[in-house]
């Protein structure tokens, strides 16, 4: 099966419901939150939600999504009744996928024998312990270095201080029972209501599993680029590739798709779909750059070192980029046209604009 470009990015497009028309959809239906959505930059899961037709705002927060540190170590949205589940399914596989989660934690804490895995239970334990009621991040960091010995803490030359870790300090929070008070910067931590640890060795949903995930929401795709979407060593992708697959040729390259999607990618054409997406919207983590930008200058452009654009989406494809300009009750859009935009795009892009500032609370300028 033979896949030209342009239908990957609708697929994924649709896959992910960008498709859905504003506020037809419930903000815990959103597909997307299987992975969980990535709640950075100003105005982070809530416009991701938001652009996939959820009715929501930027200043209330759904009491049916939680927010948490899981993949890559970032703040997710997920549905508050799947956390539990979510935990499980985050939790690195192997002593070696955690060392790689971790990064340059992991030297330490093997020089003086401690798996990583051991390592993230004993911080979680701790964390449990110190954060009863809701801390902000700081006081956390400094109770936590307080507890935990010298492998776990370094010296930091930008706090001019000692303290944990971040990888380890993030990825252990979940696992300890701690979700992230939503709108907090720095972040406070806060204790999950009723919270159950879940078993390690209990099967992984399979609505939840991260491989399984990746492959629905941002197939077709490889295992190497799975690995790095997760941080996680690409053989323990391998060994969780699933069985019910089918192997596709994109351009060229073999990938995979989950046999239960075939039917979903696109083979005609259909309504034109316009969105404004954030910097870290799922529909950018994907790590297959190449096949999302083709142009190395417009992928330096769309993903800079610092101070990431957002992208101007028609069916699934970036045609631009876009940067809020706001001035007191007002907001601007700067946008840069990679290519020409017809009158469709742009009347699309004026609701957008619209739509984005109405989220805001604030008037379209």
């Amino acid at each position: 099966m033979r896949l030209e470009r342009t239908q990957v990015l609708r697929l994924r497009s649709r896959t992910q419901g960008l498709d859905a028309r504003p506020g037809s959809v419930a903000p815990d239906d959103v597909p997307a939150l299987r992975l969980g959505v990535q709640d950075t930059g100003p105005d982070g899961a809530l416009w991701a939600l938001a652009v996939r037709g959820a009715d929501v705002s930027a200043h209330a927060w759904p009491d049916s999504l939680a927010l948490a540190w899981t993949l890559r170590g970032a703040p997710h949205a997920y549905r508050r009744a799947d956390l539990r589940d979510v935990a499980a399914a985050v939790r690195p596989w192997s002593d070696g996928d955690a060392a790689k989660r971790v990064f340059d934690a992991a030297r330490p804490l093997r020089a003086a024998g401690i798996g990583v895995l051991e390592a993230l239970d004993a911080v979680a334990a701790t964390m449990r312990d110190v954060v009863r009621e809701p801390m902000g991040k700081g006081a956390v960091s400094t109770a936590m270095t307080a507890r935990m010995p010298e492998p776990y803490l370094r010296w930091c030359r930008a706090c001019r201080a000692t303290h944990m870790y971040e990888q380890p300090f993030r990825l252990a929070a979940l696992h300890a029972g701690l979700e992230l008070e939503p709108g907090t910067s720095p972040p406070v931590l806060r204790p999950v209501p009723g919270w159950t640890a879940p078993d390690p060795d209990a099967p992984v949903r399979a609505d939840l599993d991260p491989v399984r995930g990746a492959l629905h929401l941002l197939g077709p795709t490889t295992p190497a680029h799975v690995a790095a979407f997760l941080d996680a060593p690409v053989a323990e992708v391998r060994r969780r590739w699933p069985d019910d697959v089918v192997e596709v040729e994109v351009d060229g390259e073999p990938r995979s798709l989950l046999e239960a999607d075939v039917d979903a990618v696109p083979r005609g054409t259909g309504p034109r779909t316009v969105r404004l997406v954030g910097p870290y919207d799922l529909v950018l983590q994907a790590r297959d750059r190449e096949l999302l930008v083709p142009d190395a200058a417009r992928r330096k452009a769309l993903w800079p070192v610092l101070g990431r654009p957002g992208a101007v989406l028609v069916d699934g494809e970036v045609v631009g980029t876009w940067r809020p300009r706001a001035k007191g009750r007002t907001l601007a859009l700067e946008l840069d046209e990679w290519v020409p935009w017809d009158a469709e795009v742009r009347d699309a892009l004026g609701r957008e604009h619209e739509r984005l500032a109405a989220f805001r609370d604030v008037t379209a300028a």
